[in-house]
């Protein structure tokens, strides 16, 4: 049985993903039911994401998973927030993930305790919903 709030949550993943997939099953778990959007093809704009980087440094915004900062291709301390977030809508993949609208609320990356008090639940703060178990390299798809 899903959930029948007034709580509107629409998922950014990247399709594939397995720890986007184990984050979905979680909320599936607490019957809440979702729209998915696709990270990669969304059409973002720097107003955008600013929205659910709010208060964020430049290191908790983006997927430290990305092939460009596993392989060094980008020094992230040689960006400033702004010209990473210009890059990020050049390159979807750099955005950490996944980014969630709970209502009128942004959520960059799967903030257990955020996601907790936003939908009124009580997830385990000691599990770790946002690591990647995938052993196959984070790519484009």
């Amino acid at each position: 049985m899903f959930h029948f709030t007034d709580k509107k949550i629409v998922f950014y993943e990247k399709p594939g993903c397995s720890g986007n997939a184990k984050q979905k099953r979680v909320l599936k778990s607490h019957n809440f039911a979702f729209e998915v959007k696709n990270i990669l093809s969304t059409p973002w704009t720097k107003e955008l994401l600013l929205t659910f980087f709010q208060e964020l440094p430049k290191e908790e915004i983006v997927n430290l998973s990305a092939p460009q900062f596993k392989s060094n291709q980008i020094d992230i301390s040689r960006y400033t927030k702004e010209t990473l977030i210009e890059r990020m809508i050049q390159e979807p993949i750099l955005i950490k993930r996944p980014l969630l609208e709970i209502n009128n609320h942004k959520v960059c990356g799967f903030d257990v305790e955020k996601i907790s008090t936003l939908l009124g639940i009580n997830l385990d703060t000691k599990k770790d919903f946002d690591t990647c178990t995938s052993t196959t390299p984070c790519t484009v798809v």
